[in-house]
Order: C-alpha cells, then sequence, then structure tokens
C-alpha cells in the first residue's frame, strides 16, 4: 500500500542549508531528511542532486547502502531486529517471528496504517543484551516474545 506523505519544502531546505550545501554532508542531511519524513521521497532527489552539485546515481547508492535511509515510504516506527550472531544464539529468530506474527508483515514491510516497519540489522551494538530490537532511536534487549507483544503495544497505544 502507497502511503501518501507531504512534502515539506520549507524544512527539506532548512537542512540542506544547515549544512550550507556541502555535498560532503550528503549522507547526514539524507538521515534528517529521512527522519523528517521517514524515507527520502523520491521528488527530493532531484533537488538535493542539484542543491549539493552530485548525480543522483550517487544519491541512489547511498540511499540503498544504508538502512537508515530508504527510498519506500515508511512506517512512523522502525523495529529494527538485530540478527547478529550474538543476538542470533540467544534467539533472534523468536523475536523476528513474534513481531512478523503481531504484525502481519514481512521483514522489510510496512503495516498497511503506516505505523510499523520492520527490518532486520546485522548489529546494533548491544551484544551482551541480546536479542535485541530498537524501535526508532529506543534499544530493548534481554528480550523474550511475551517481551515484545508488550513493547509492539505500548507503541500502538502511543499513537491511538
Amino acid at each position: 500500500m502507497k502511503h501518501s506523505v507531504t512534502i515539506d519544502w520549507q524544512e527539506i531546505n532548512r537542512i540542506i542549508d544547515s549544512y550550507d550545501a556541502d555535498r560532503e554532508s550528503l549522507l547526514m542531511i539524507m538521515q534528517d531528511i529521512g527522519d523528517l519524513c521517514n524515507y527520502l521521497p523520491p521528488e527530493v532527489l532531484p533537488v538535493l542532486a542539484e542543491r549539493l552539485g552530485v548525480r543522483e546515481s550517487m544519491i541512489y547508492s547511498v540511499a540503498t547502502f544504508y538502512k537508515t535511509i530508504g527510498l519506500e515510504p515508511r512506517g512512523r516506527y522502525i523495529i529494527s531486529v538485530c540478527t547478529g550472531t550474538a543476538c542470533h544464539v540467544r534467539g533472534a529468530q523468536r523475536i523476528m517471528e513474534a513481531v512478523q506474527e503481531k504484525l502481519n508483515l514481512e521483514e522489510g514491510e510496512t503495516t498497511d496504517d503506516a505505523l510499523f516497519t520492520l527490518q532486520s540489522v546485522r548489529c546494533v551494538g548491544c551484544c551482551a543484551s541480546g536479542p535485541v530490537l530498537t524501535v526508532n532511536k529506543e534499544t530493548y534487549g534481554g528480550l523474550d516474545r511475551s517481551m515484545v507483544l508488550k513493547i509492539i503495544d505500548y507503541y500502538k497505544k502511543r499513537d491511538s
């Protein structure tokens, strides 16, 4: 399902200006725009290319390399399940399955209400706390299935 997003061009330009339209700041600019819109809208790419003096292909390369930048609309809450070695051996797959069942979606998908997007990541740097997931910038560790369900319910209630 496609979700419409209104682009705040004034804020987009403010972000670019805050980095002096410096091409060396491309990644940080893209991350800030991603934080604003929850993804990098296609209409923004030619503007970025022109303002920073880079090719659109460079923008696509950066966007597809970093998981923190999406080219498709994403949910308000990005759930990232760590599947790195430490989390894997501590049950990351069960955590992923719990999220998939609760939200009825697969890895890489967004719920129809545009509330949640699920992704796997290789490591969040909390190996001793595995299994770990993050919701946007909040980290939750030492998880089991019931904890995961409570976390999802918390974010659902928070948004209602």
